[in-house]
């Protein structure tokens, strides 16, 4: 097998060639078919994030360790299965529910194993889909993603499933009421997909890059915002018809946050989902006033995804831009991300040529 892998915090992945995977009990081993690239790949990468203050979060400490093999959006094909795995058709495409959790604690026993004190996250914890195979521990994580196109499905094992467990906490007002979603890259478009399959009015998307507020308006934005104007948030309030009820912040800094705060409604509901970094930015005393309420969403549980994926096989999403890449291009990838030139999702493609 081929692998790209970090070995370093903060350095440049590296390319490794390993034995093919052998599987032991309940695990299974798939050939990868495609693999997304997440924005948080990056802080995979760097070894952590900023929590503001001086303060950073080290993926060090939270016990992962090196070398590992990024990659959390992954469809695969069976191409192995240990003898506790049960039967499994090597003819379909599966997409990867890469959020593993200990499988005993009280969380996992309730399928939210997203939210497990001592995780097995592929690609962060475990080895991921950033190679030609990978090793899942059960096949409770895998999903028949049906005649859906691979490199659309594997997206859905984060950035879908992230906004779909977000949406869901605001899912009371975005019926009557256009929400605020804050960043237009792979989450926000699919944020914009997966409203409409749900019911939701179009949403009032911001973002700073012209180009990404141009993708937004063509996946179905009701009306898109600078927030650099010194009038962003009366230009929100506007393109909402008043204070929105809801915002779901995708990007997660500093600025981003104030922002979504800021120009909720009374009552009104901010999710935090972005990981960018830094600390709280709102002052304590109008939380209160204003009986606001801050609620973190971190992807989404094993029934969240099973809900997606029948939403997605029924053909009630549209898929959002999408570019592949040569699995050896990772490295190249992830620094187009990280400047902000990937519009969608990049999906690393095993089988591609450079």
């Amino acid at each position: 097998m081929f692998c790209q892998c970090v070995h370093h915090f903060g350095q440049p992945l590296r390319s490794e060639t390993r034995e093919d995977m052998q599987p032991t009990g309940t695990e299974v081993i798939l050939s990868v078919v495609a693999a997304g690239v997440c924005h948080s790949d990056l802080h995979v990468r760097e070894g952590g994030y900023s929590l503001g203050h001086g303060r950073w979060m080290s993926y060090e400490e939270r016990g992962v360790k090196l070398p590992v093999v990024m990659g959390h959006e992954t469809v695969g094909r069976i191409v192995a299965a240990g003898p506790e795995a049960g039967k499994l058709d090597p003819a379909r495409n599966y997409v990867i529910y890469p959020w593993c959790g200990c499988g005993n604690c009280d969380f996992c026993k309730t399928g939210d194993e997203q939210l497990c004190a001592t995780p097995r996250f592929l690609g962060i914890h475990k080895d991921g889909g950033y190679a030609t195979q990978i090793r899942v521990p059960h096949p409770r994580y895998l999903f028949d993603i049906g005649d859906l196109d691979p490199q659309f499905a594997a997206p859905l094992a984060c950035s879908g499933l992230t906004t779909y467990a977000a949406i869901k906490k605001i899912r009371d007002t975005v019926a009557d009421h256009h929400p605020v979603v804050i960043g237009a890259g792979g989450l926000g478009l699919m944020c914009l997909q997966l409203l409409a399959a749900m019911g939701s009015k179009p949403a009032v998307v911001v973002d700073i890059d012209p180009t990404k507020r141009e993708a937004a308006m063509k996946a179905g934005a009701h009306a898109t915002v600078d927030p650099k104007a010194e009038d962003a948030i009366a230009r929100i309030h506007d393109a909402c018809g008043g204070a929105p009820h809801a915002a779901i912040d995708f990007v997660g800094a500093e600025s981003t946050a104030e922002l979504g705060f800021n120009c909720l409604a009374k009552a009104g509901t901010l999710v935090t989902v972005g990981l960018f970094g830094g600390a709280a930015p709102w002052a304590l005393p109008l939380i209160a006033l204003r009986s606001a309420v801050i609620r973190g969403s971190y992807t989404g549980s094993l029934v969240d995804f099973a809900e997606l994926m029948e939403l997605a096989r029924k053909g009630a999403i549209n898929p959002i831009p999408t570019r592949k890449y040569p699995l050896a291009e990772a490295e190249n990838v992830l620094n187009m991300l990280e400047k902000g030139k990937v519009i969608g999702r990049a999906i690393l493609d095993p089988e591609l040529k450079g």
